[in-house]
C-alpha cells in the first residue's frame, strides 16, 4: 500500500482525507444501524419492516443519485435543511 492511497481516493471524490473519514464513518454507522434493524426484524418479524430498506435507499440517494446530479454527496437531505432553516 502506497502513501498516496490515503489521499488519492478522497481527492478523486473532491474531499480531504479527514472529510472523507468523517463521511465514510457516517455511512458505516448508518449501515450498522440497517444491519441491526435486519437482525431485529429476523427475530421479531413485525418490527423494523422497512427500516433497513429506508436507510439503504437514503444512502443510495446520497452517494449515487446526488453525485450523478452534481449535488454534494454529503449534503443534508432537504427535510433536514428545511428544519434547520426554520430553527434559525
Amino acid at each position: 500500500m502506497s502513501k498516496m492511497s490515503f489521499t488519492e481516493h478522497p481527492a478523486s471524490v473532491g474531499e480531504s482525507y479527514l472529510t472523507h473519514l468523517r463521511h465514510a464513518s457516517g455511512f458505516s454507522l448508518s449501515l450498522l444501524g440497517a444491519g441491526f434493524a435486519c437482525m431485529l426484524h429476523a427475530l421479531v418479524p413485525f418490527l423494523c419492516t422497512k427500516t433497513a430498506s429506508r436507510i439503504v435507499a437514503r444512502l443510495h440517494t446520497r452517494m449515487i443519485v446526488n453525485r450523478a446530479a452534481g449535488i454534494s454527496v454529503h449534503r443534508a437531505p432537504a427535510s433536514v435543511r428545511a428544519r434547520r432553516a426554520r430553527a434559525a
